[in-house]
């Protein structure tokens, strides 16, 4: 926008010129802003996904050990 302003001052003939390049640079700004608040907002929730299952995984491994125990002291018995 501060682009756009002093373009705007220039005579015409390079108004004329240079303000459709500020507009599309105006919008390619815009788009790459969303993009990347996209992008952050992915990353975000894949971390927040790793974080989850590697808390799963524990607790599978923990269920799974208590279990292995449960089944050596059942053939301990035995």
């Amino acid at each position: 926008m501060e682009l756009k302003k002093h373009v705007e001052q220039l005579p015409l003939h390079l108004r004329q010129m240079l303000l459709p390049l500020c507009d599309r640079l105006y919008h390619y700004t815009r788009l790459h802003s969303r993009l990347l608040k996209i992008a952050q907002e992915a990353v975000d929730q894949l971390q927040l996904d790793l974080k989850y299952s590697q808390f799963d995984i524990e607790a599978t491994r923990r269920e799974r050990d208590d279990a292995l125990r449960d089944l050596r002291s059942c053939d301990e018995d035995i």
